[in-house]
């Protein structure tokens, strides 16, 4: 890992990435690397918290390890499992070319490193140095929570067969949240945290125009404003970075070099996912789109 010696540079090599993170990110991402301390980043859904993630893992040319919570996710599939077909053939196989096998031996075998599937938390440890994502933390529950704190308290867990592993250098870990609840403040105290809010008019056509560079300046700031006003409006779903770029991206594909009403209304499904949002802005399209 290509060590970082300021929040500056680390903004930087951010930007390298084409993402565009303002002092106030750049210097807690800085100071989560030099103290070996997780990140935790909350904001709208489609801030860019995800993003940061991969961009600090290409910016540090290290692996990114994801691990997706869901609701009712637990321990064993963010650690490990073993690979029972792989485990049973393996007992025929001794079965049947072995007559006078101990079964202690045979046991002892079963639960050999070859047959263990190593979950995100696991690989993260054992590969390290890495980066770790854990996406959406606040759709896990308070036991998975617990489980992740003492993980990160540590970077090591106990596998009852293989014994302790423990991390050479600890992970870079990242999690997220939407804040569809609000994430216990055992693990809060443990992260250093960073809200990531919509950016300004003038920051997001930066972003998109350093994204997608083949892009007019005239479309990328028209898109950019219409975006923008958007989320003044009381949508179910405003629209975030991630799709202002898609909106950008779809209207670059139809080969459009500036945004009409027309062209708008025919490609609003590339920034709005709700039938109400849509049904919303169709009827406001010509002041979203007035210079």
């Amino acid at each position: 890992m290509n060590a970082v010696g300021s929040a500056g540079e680390l903004a930087g090599r951010l930007r390298a990435t084409g993402y565009l993170a303002g002092e106030g990110l750049a210097t807690v991402g800085y100071l989560a690397l030099a103290l070996h301390r997780p990140l935790l980043l909350e904001g709208e859904p489609g801030t860019g918290k995800t993003s940061l993630a991969a961009a600090i893992a290409e910016a540090l040319d290290l692996d990114l390890i994801r691990l997706q919570c869901y609701e009712g996710i637990d321990a064993s599939q963010a650690l490990y499992d073993w690979d029972f077909p792989r485990q049973i053939l393996h007992l025929r196989t001794v079965e049947a070319t072995t007559s006078d096998a101990a079964v202690e031996e045979v046991e002892k075998s079963l639960f050999d490193e070859r047959f263990l599937l190593s979950r995100p938390v696991l690989r993260a440890l054992r590969e390290s140095p890495a980066v770790l994502l854990v996406d959406e933390i606040d759709r896990a529950d308070d036991e998975f929570e617990a489980f992740l704190l003492e993980v990160l308290s540590t970077y090591e867990v106990t596998i009852p067969e293989l014994g302790t592993i423990t991390a050479e250098v600890p992970p870079i870990v990242v999690l997220t949240s939407n804040r569809t609840r609000e994430v216990h403040d055992a693990l809060k105290r443990r992260c250093l945290y960073h809200w990531i809010d919509h950016p300004g008019l003038a920051r997001e056509i930066e972003i998109v125009r350093t994204r997608l560079p083949e892009v007019s300046e005239r479309l990328a700031e028209q898109v950019t404003r219409s975006v923008q006003r958007m989320r003044d409006l009381d949508l179910l779903k405003p629209p975030g970075v991630a799709e202002t770029l898609d909106w950008t991206r779809a209207l670059d594909a139809l080969g459009a070099d500036v945004l009409d009403v027309e062209t708008a209304a025919a490609t609003l499904g590339a920034v709005l996912k709700y039938r109400e949002d849509t049904d919303r802005v169709r009827e406001s399209l010509d002041r979203l789109l007035a210079s």
